[in-house]
């Protein structure tokens, strides 16, 4: 950056500044903490590690959700050794990050609890039809109930945790 491009004012400012950097961090590590905790499940990688990410979505901004709980997904998965492959757990955390974005939107436009609701339905159900390409039609049965009830209480304790700290005055 020149001297003339500081003076003028031209560039803005980085998109990854330090208070930025800072909640994703912290958010990533209550991440990998809930990932510790597993809801038993035929997969295994059903965890407490999407908390953090729906709550960053609607607490912080969407893309700082989408990062924390798509990187959230990867390290539970990770610390079960990838069950269902590198490649399909890569496709998980990009749907994952994409629910957090949804998430955030549906929480601005119609409110926490149509939020929850879409939260719970696609973490839920439509990421259980991942399951097709291991194991068919069979696989995404067995594995829906688990992975709703999952959903169910990773984006309730989000939805309560933003509703408490929201009051709280915190986040202003």
């Amino acid at each position: 950056m020149s001297h003339m491009e500081m003076e003028s004012g031209d560039l803005q400012p980085s998109i990854w500044s330090a208070k930025r950097v800072a909640v994703i961090a912290i958010f990533i590590a209550l991440s990998a903490v809930g990932s510790l905790i597993k809801i038993p499940s035929p997969v295994g990688t059903i965890g407490l590690d999407s908390a953090p990410g729906f709550f960053v979505a609607i607490a912080f901004g969407a893309m700082e959700g989408m990062a924390v709980i798509g990187i959230g997904h990867l390290l539970t998965a990770a610390v079960v050794g990838f069950p269902l492959s590198i490649p399909i757990h890569l496709f998980i955390a990009v749907q994952m990050a994409l629910w957090a974005l949804a998430f955030h939107w549906i929480e601005k436009k119609m409110g926490i609890v149509a939020a929850t609701i879409a939260g719970i339905f696609l973490n839920g159900v439509v990421s259980s039809l991942t399951m097709i390409f291991m194991g068919g039609w069979g696989a995404v049965v067995g594995v829906m109930p688990f992975l709703v009830i999952g959903s169910a209480v990773n984006v309730v304790l989000a939805a309560i945790a933003f509703k408490a700290v929201n009051a709280s005055n915190l986040l202003r």
